[in-house]
């Protein structure tokens, strides 16, 4: 079950990731060399960036896997309910037909 949910979460991961395109970079003012963020900088922002998004695809992944456990929780308590229903008119029947069948043969003895 943790595999399978670790294995949700890195497809949500990877298709997220996958499917999104970066918007077209700003066009950039000349400034002077004092204000300009150095890359380093850049790249730990965008590194930021990655890493909440990253986190936001495997919390929806995640809660995608629990709606679905919850509703395959769901389907198998009714099947079972319906099994239960089942069995039980099926006794039901098979005793009707037993007492049939016991009547039958009480009327069909001489007295």
């Amino acid at each position: 079950m943790k595999l399978s949910l670790l294995v949700a979460a890195m497809m949500a991961f990877a298709l997220s990731a996958c499917s999104k395109e970066e918007p077209a970079p700003a066009p950039v003012e000349q400034v002077a060399p004092a204000e300009q963020p150095s890359a380093a900088e850049e790249m730990k922002d965008d590194a930021a960036a990655a890493t909440e998004e990253a986190k936001d695809s495997a919390a929806s992944a995640v809660d995608a896997a629990a709606d679905g456990a919850e509703a395959a929780k769901e389907g198998a308590a009714a099947a079972v309910e319906a099994a239960k229903e089942g069995a039980a008119n099926a006794v039901e029947a098979a005793k009707e037909g037993a007492a049939a069948a016991s009547d039958a043969v009480k009327g069909a003895m001489p007295k």
